[in-house]
């Protein structure tokens, strides 16, 4: 078989190509393509939803409010860390308000500690120990963990109660973290041993949560932890997650 001369190629292939449009000037089908591209509107971006459990600020009483400070709907709940009840509402509740409720935008929480006994007060300055942006974290494993910290702390109290009745109040608290667990609880989340006792010592923080713990059972005189305020108004017997759900979805109708 002959092969074809390197001329004769070249004629070939230039048959079967398609004439090239001239320098400088467009066919009217890419013309057509440009306008199109001219004319197609700019995509624009799909908006960031905003996660409303990144919002957490502290009030001038020292509670700490989560969510959207915007919302229609607002709750107060009154807590305490050595309350069986607060630590079921805990794992049954917050899940599902965090959810739904809270990250969406729809409703804003404040914390209140209505403080009980010294392992409570031990408890909350741990769980406020890195502010507002962690307490809730710190606060959910907190109760968690009560059942293990709290039967520390029922033995070691009874044990050193002449002892501890006898201290300052803030060695006398410090002595309680590390005796109930709480101290190697902070620990297991990050916490540096020298700003868990800072916490501890910190009297300011002691004062508002005296004050808080004033205002839930002698002013506010709640009936019990934990107890919810739904837009400033006592939500009765709501010490459930089946309890305050549904007056919480009827204020948002």
């Amino acid at each position: 078989m002959k092969t074809l001369g390197w001329i004769a190629l070249a004629a070939l292939l230039a048959g079967a190509a398609p004439a090239a449009a001239a320098p400088g000037k467009r066919t009217a089908a890419a013309k057509r393509t440009v306008a199109v591209k001219r004319k197609a509107p700019a995509k624009r971006a799909a908006p960031v939803k905003r996660d409303w459990l990144a919002a957490a600020v502290a009030t001038p009483r020292g509670s700490y409010v989560v969510g959207n400070p915007a919302a229609r709907v607002k709750l107060v709940e009154y807590l305490s860390y050595t309350c069986s009840h607060c630590a079921a509402f805990s794992g049954e509740g917050w899940p599902g308000l965090k959810r739904d409720y809270l990250a969406r935008g729809r409703a804003s929480i404040e914390v209140r500690h209505a403080i009980r006994d010294q392992m409570d007060l031990a408890a909350a300055l741990i769980a406020r120990c890195d502010g507002p942006s962690r307490f809730l974290a710190h606060s959910e494993a907190i109760f968690a963990a009560q059942g293990d910290w709290m039967t520390k702390g029922i033995f070691f109290e009874t044990q050193n109660a002449e002892r501890l009745a006898k201290m300052k109040p803030t060695p006398a608290l410090i002595e309680t973290a590390a005796g109930t667990g709480l101290e190697a609880l902070a620990r297991s989340r990050g916490m540096a041993p020298a700003k868990i006792r800072a916490c501890l010592s910190n009297e300011v923080q002691q004062k508002l949560l005296s004050a808080q713990a004033k205002e839930a059972w002698a002013t506010r005189k709640i009936p019990g932890t934990p107890a919810f305020l739904l837009n400033g108004k006592l939500v009765p017997d709501a010490s459930s997650w089946a309890a305050l759900k549904p007056p919480l979805d009827t204020a948002l109708k």
